[in-house]
């Protein structure tokens, strides 16, 4: 099974993941980053950040790092980490393909990222990946699978992931948009000589986007481990952005919004791992919180009332700025 050595770990914070998308480049679209970060975002200001993250992370019992091709340099200040922690065993280290970089450090480029399910830009960035992480990276995900994606028919593509899988990598995929469900259940069709090629899926799953959930739930019934991303729905669910009902459930259980946000996913039988995108290490250890968060029925029929028509979701998101 894959992330067996997560299943096996004995913290509850083994089912919260670091996310590094917000600290592996300069400019991102979460709510509050010029707070997070400041005006300082040289590559080695965030290379420090992104190490004192990881240092505090782990040491609260999280074990599974998630980077991208795209992230900036995410994948280097990871490797970077590992690279001085050589007897740290129990990591499952992430990364996906598919999407290029193209911001070159700065917060105001006309594309941040470019995407492609090409053969072509597997073979690159699966190369560029592996001189980074070489034999440390567990799983490799396709990036951003949408139901018209050629990932999801490309036979070249799914022999090349085929051969990683024998190698020892686990291929997953992750999803993004307002038809995640079907991405999800289509790709769950793909197999190579008969099996199934994917072991994970990584969706976008919050109090306000909870259309992927019947879709992740197959999923994991099928075997898969299911990670989810966006829990804060990009800063939309933390401290002074977080809707009204989230604030009072969160006064009512004395912790902060961010950890009742992602304790409403952890709660999903299905939910193998939520990835916390904390920028801070106060972020960190709020978000670290969901493990221990207990809420009664009256609560999450409340919460429950906060989602939102996924297309609405996702053009909100589509108009966040980066910065």
């Amino acid at each position: 099974m894959p992330f067996a050595r997560l299943a096996a770990a004995t913290t509850p914070t083994s089912h919260l993941g670091l996310g590094l998308a917000a600290v592996g480049r300069p400019g991102y679209i979460n709510l509050g980053r010029d707070e997070d970060l400041g005006e300082n975002r040289t590559v080695e200001t965030l290379r420090t950040r992104t190490h004192d993250l990881l240092d505090a992370a782990y040491a609260q019992g999280v074990r599974y790092f998630d980077a991208a091709r795209s992230y900036g340099r995410s994948e280097e200040f990871l490797a970077d980490w590992l690279t001085a922690r050589p007897d740290l065993d129990d990591i499952v280290v992430g990364s996906k393909w598919g999407y290029t970089y193209t911001a070159d450090w700065t917060t105001d480029a006309e594309k941040h990222e470019v995407k492609d399910h090409s053969v072509q830009t597997y073979d690159r960035q699966r190369s560029e990946t592996a001189e980074l992480l070489g034999d440390r990276l567990d799983l490799y995900q396709i990036h951003s699978v949408t139901p018209d994606s050629p990932a999801l028919t490309d036979k070249e593509l799914h022999a090349r992931l085929a051969e990683a899988a024998a190698g020892g990598v686990t291929i997953g995929f992750s999803t993004s948009g307002p038809a995640q469900a079907d991405a999800i259940r289509a790709a769950l069709t793909v197999t190579v000589d008969g099996e199934p090629l994917f072991r994970t899926v990584q969706s976008t799953y919050n109090a306000l986007e909870t259309s992927a959930g019947p879709a992740l739930a197959e999923a994991h019934d099928a075997g898969l481990t299911v990670i989810v991303k966006e829990g804060m729905a990009n800063g939309r669910l933390a401290g002074p952005y977080a809707p009204d009902a989230l604030k009072a459930v969160a006064e009512e259980t004395s912790l902060g919004a961010d950890a009742i946000a992602l304790a409403l996913i952890l709660r999903e039988p299905w939910a193998g791992v939520a990835l916390s995108g904390a920028a801070t290490v106060g972020q960190l250890a709020s978000n670290l919180h969901a493990a221990v968060v207990d809420l009664n029925d009256d609560q999450l029929a409340r919460l429950a009332a906060l989602a939102e028509d996924p297309h609405t979701y996702w053009e909100k998101r589509g108009q966040l700025p980066w910065h």
